[in-house]
């Protein structure tokens, strides 16, 4: 069993015990799952004072509960640290490794492995990347500069270019721009497009043209989930070994593929500290 401890402030809700809330907030997990971590002392107050099951639930208040995953899967992919300052940590994320914890990964972790590696608890994830894509994380390291460099991406002052290898679209004409509006599908992990005022754009160009698989430049301009996935798919041109879109694969079968072809190469921005240009490019390589 693996463990890491979350925190959450909690949100506006009509549950008259700590418990009942986590219930509601966390569907997933048994209320006696819960029971049972309040019973060991594994939910506890902002200073890690122990809280017990019957608790008031009290709007706003900040909890802190341990995370815990009976055989976590292993990831054998490592990452690579391309950068370290003061400010900034950047790296190389393998195929397969989440960014951070989520359903069935607690320590193996992108976010957990930097944390042991370079001994800094401050460590952020300035943006996300699927666990299924490969490619580069920005960081924050100093929570006293994280919101200079949190604005870059709010603002969409941060160039992101992906690379992805996905069938040949001979009919198109490129640079091309998918500009649509995603919201959440069926199941809930999914993103779909639909009709209404586009919330989602990618700029699409071709970088390489080899017989019925064709290599892409990808520039998201906005940051939607799953959104280069949803829009190449779209297209017709399906990102391969892409077990969700356009069709959700059965788990046994999403097993086999290989990895998704899809890479987070290169993130380029000015400094908000001292105005330098800044550009930094994956080592990884699709294919």
């Amino acid at each position: 069993m693996t463990d890491l401890h979350s925190r959450l402030q909690l949100p506006p809700g009509p549950w008259p015990t700590l418990l009942d809330g986590l219930c509601a907030r966390f569907p997933a997990i048994p209320r006696e799952a819960w029971v049972d971590r309040f019973a060991r002392g594994r939910v506890q107050e902002a200073s890690g004072a122990a809280l017990t099951a019957d608790a008031p639930y009290r709007v706003g208040m900040e909890v802190r509960y341990f995370r815990e995953v009976i055989d976590e899967p292993v990831v054998a992919a490592r990452e690579a640290v391309l950068h370290v300052d003061a400010h900034l940590v950047v790296a190389d994320k393998p195929h397969g490794l989440p960014v951070t914890p989520a359903g069935a990964y607690v320590r193996e972790t992108l976010l957990r492995r930097l944390i042991e590696r370079l001994d800094n608890p401050d460590l952020v994830p300035l943006h996300r990347l699927d666990r299924a894509t490969a490619g580069l994380v920005l960081f924050s390291a100093n929570p006293d500069t994280r919101d200079a460099y949190q604005v870059l991406f709010r603002e969409r002052r941060i160039r992101k270019q992906y690379e992805a290898i996905a069938p040949a679209l001979p009919g198109a004409v490129f640079p091309l721009v998918r500009n649509t509006r995603l919201e959440r599908g069926e199941p809930f992990f999914r993103m779909r497009e639909v009709e209404g005022t586009p919330n989602s754009e990618t700029r699409i160009d071709v970088v390489a043209r080899d017989g019925a698989w064709w290599r892409y430049a990808l520039e998201p301009v906005s940051g939607r989930k799953h959104q280069l996935r949803v829009h190449m798919a779209a297209l017709g041109a399906p990102i391969r070994n892409d077990p969700w879109y356009p069709a959700l694969l059965a788990p046994a079968q999403a097993d086999l593929l290989p990895p998704l072809q899809l890479l987070a190469r290169v993130l380029a921005f000015d400094d908000p500290l001292d105005g330098r240009p800044r550009v930094f490019e994956s080592a990884m390589r699709l294919g």
